[in-house]
């Protein structure tokens, strides 16, 4: 017997099909030049603005799994706890690749569900994706995970990160107070800013306490690359590193695989204490639900990126509630507890400043000059394109 024939056709898809023969059978029969938006008359008008309705719809995108224990979790654990607010609505969809498949999701999102707010929350569907969808729909606000919002862009398109390096250099202290080989791995997917930074950070962190750590960095190319993760913490081990933390979509596998290997490890994104019950130190947490909720009480007031109420590029450290540390896991020591809760509680009143100079970068050449700081507001942290002295790789990837 045959298995039943599969189509390859999302439900969103096929209902964007019968929405639209729907609206051409009107358009045939009434003769009239409208689109489909323009044929709901004032309800359409209302769905598309926001407006004349107390329930807000609200997309969320993520590029892989809600359950990766990693950034996709993050994101969505953030959804999750806006979607128990009055009057919100959340419509999600994961795995949604970089590609025009993002294009196709976000207007189902608007065009079917009545979603008026988009979260595309992985960074490479930003361009060309985001800016082509925000010219389309400029009554939908998207607002994009990442630091590429630029003033020239649709004003309807809005950019939010944090300062997680934050995070990365309390990690570092920890993480340099408990190797016993004075070797850091870091598996990195990009040599982008946001990456290079939390790399810079783990560093700076861990050498704040131990002048003789280095950190060996290896990129995968991608943000999802399990074999390639798995192959880097191996090849990390075999040079005695057991120290090891990411960046990377999934830190899944760095961390099982660095406790299959006997190693330390630090998390990211979100919490893996339980895939690592011994070697597990602590991690840098996205904590979302504080910006999504700042963004749902703009929005519930009326307030838009459109005419300036909400800022176009929202930024934030562990005083905004970006970020969270993991709890520390039983390797720990009481002396790495305490100085790394010391740092913590300096960056939740703004005391601390991780890039203080002199530093220089892995090839000598002097970054950040003595008597120099850069806030975390810094443009040059945004565009940062080397890393730390103490750091063995290089940005060509």
């Amino acid at each position: 017997m045959q298995p039943p024939k599969q189509f390859p056709f999302s439900r969103r898809q096929v209902l964007r099909g019968l929405l639209a023969t729907t609206a051409f059978g009107l358009t045939a029969k009434f003769g009239t030049g409208c689109t489909p938006a323009q044929e709901g008359g004032d309800e359409g008008d209302e769905a598309a603005s926001g407006g004349g309705s107390e329930e807000l719809v609200i997309g969320f995108l993520y590029v892989g799994p809600k359950d990766d224990f990693g950034y996709n979790q993050a994101h969505a654990e953030g959804a999750a706890a806006i979607a128990e607010l009055p009057g919100v609505k959340i419509v999600e969809q994961a795995s949604v690749p970089e590609t025009s498949e993002v294009e196709e999701a976000m207007r189902s999102m608007i065009e079917i569900d009545g979603a008026t707010v988009l979260f595309p929350t992985s960074f490479g569907y930003f361009d060309p994706h985001i800016l082509k969808l925000a010219e389309e729909f400029p009554d939908v606000q998207f607002l994009h995970a990442g630091g590429l919002y630029t003033d020239d862009m649709p004003d309807n398109i809005g950019s939010y990160f944090g300062y997680i390096d934050e995070a990365q250099y309390v990690a570092g202290i920890v993480a340099g107070l408990t190797t016993e080989s004075n070797k850091l791995g870091f598996v990195a997917a990009k040599p982008i800013p946001q990456v290079l930074r939390n790399i810079n950070g783990f560093t700076l962190g861990a050498k704040s306490v131990n002048p003789d750590v280095t950190t060996q960095v290896i990129f995968t190319g991608d943000w999802a690359e399990p074999v390639k993760e798995a192959e880097a913490v191996n090849s990390m081990a075999d040079q005695g590193i057991d120290v090891v933390t990411c960046h990377v979509d999934s830190p899944k596998v760095v961390i099982e695989t660095a406790e299959r290997r006997g190693m330390y490890s630090s998390g990211y994104h979100a919490d893996q204490s339980a895939l690592a019950p011994e070697g597990y130190l602590t991690g840098a947490e996205w904590d979302w639900t504080s910006i999504y909720t700042q963004y749902v009480e703009w929005l519930k007031e009326g307030k838009t990126l459109m005419n300036g109420d909400i800022p176009h590029i929202v930024r934030g450290g562990l005083e905004s509630g970006f970020w969270k540390l993991s709890d520390f896991g039983p390797a720990v020591s009481d002396e790495a507890k305490a100085q790394a809760e010391e740092v913590k509680a300096m960056f939740a009143d703004s005391s601390m400043v991780i890039y203080t100079g002199e530093i220089q970068d892995n090839t000598g050449e002097v970054k950040i000059p003595a008597g120099e700081e850069l806030e975390q507001t810094a443009v040059e942290l945004e565009t940062m394109d080397w890393l730390v002295e103490g750091v063995d790789g290089s940005v060509e990837g």
